[in-house]
């Protein structure tokens, strides 16, 4: 999938947060979103999404040389940020294939291979509500890098993480980023570290 900008800008009231953002995102490429706190990548990376609408300019994204209506966008994107809840009274094995009913596992993958992978096995049976900010934030990343999408955002991924939980995302990325668009919001460095292209939201005010 490409992700096309032209012009854009997003204000909320009479305060614009980026402007001007031209910019295409392309397949088998990484990009990170820099800047401050509060100056706008979360922001940015919703309207990647097409979970939030932009004030000018225009956003297109484009699936095997088709346009993508922007109501459908969903289907193909894949997202991980701290806004972003879990289903806290199931299992993790109840939420995997939950989740998988709406978006299968990248092939040759099933919920007992990601549960191994994210070292969780241990606690598949215990609902999720029970789980350390540090668990919640590996299920988080599992079901969003591991979901067989071309587009993956991931807004401030290490949240929570030691670092053993850092280095579990950064083999994920590595493992399963080839051939898909990687975009990170992050001002901290481990979070991009891999990231082909680097873009400072402050550029664009």
């Amino acid at each position: 999938m490409t992700i096309s900008l032209s012009d854009a800008g997003k204000r909320f009231n009479r305060d614009w947060i980026y402007r001007h953002f031209t910019y295409q995102f392309t397949t088998g490429n990484s990009y990170a979103i820099t800047g401050p706190n509060g100056s706008g990548k979360s922001t940015l990376l919703q309207a990647l999404s097409g979970s939030m609408m932009i004030n000018e300019g225009q956003i297109s994204w484009t699936l095997q040389n088709k346009k993508t209506d922007p109501e459908e966008v969903y289907n193909h994107i894949s997202i991980c940020a701290p806004y972003l809840e879990l289903i806290e009274e199931m299992t993790l094995g109840e939420f995997l294939d939950f989740h998988q009913g709406f978006k299968p596992f990248l092939p040759g993958l099933d919920a007992k291979d990601i549960i191994a992978r994210t070292g969780l096995e241990k606690a598949v049976h215990k609902q999720i509500r029970y789980y350390s900010s540090g668990m919640k934030q590996r299920v988080k990343l599992a079901q969003c890098i591991l979901s067989d999408v071309p587009v993956v955002l991931l807004d401030e991924p290490c949240t929570n993480l030691d670092a053993a939980g850092i280095s579990l995302y950064l083999s994920l990325i590595a493992d399963y980023s080839k051939d898909r668009l990687i975009v990170v919001s992050s001002n901290d460095e481990t979070e991009y570290q891999f990231c082909r292209e680097v873009i400072n939201i402050n550029d664009y005010k």
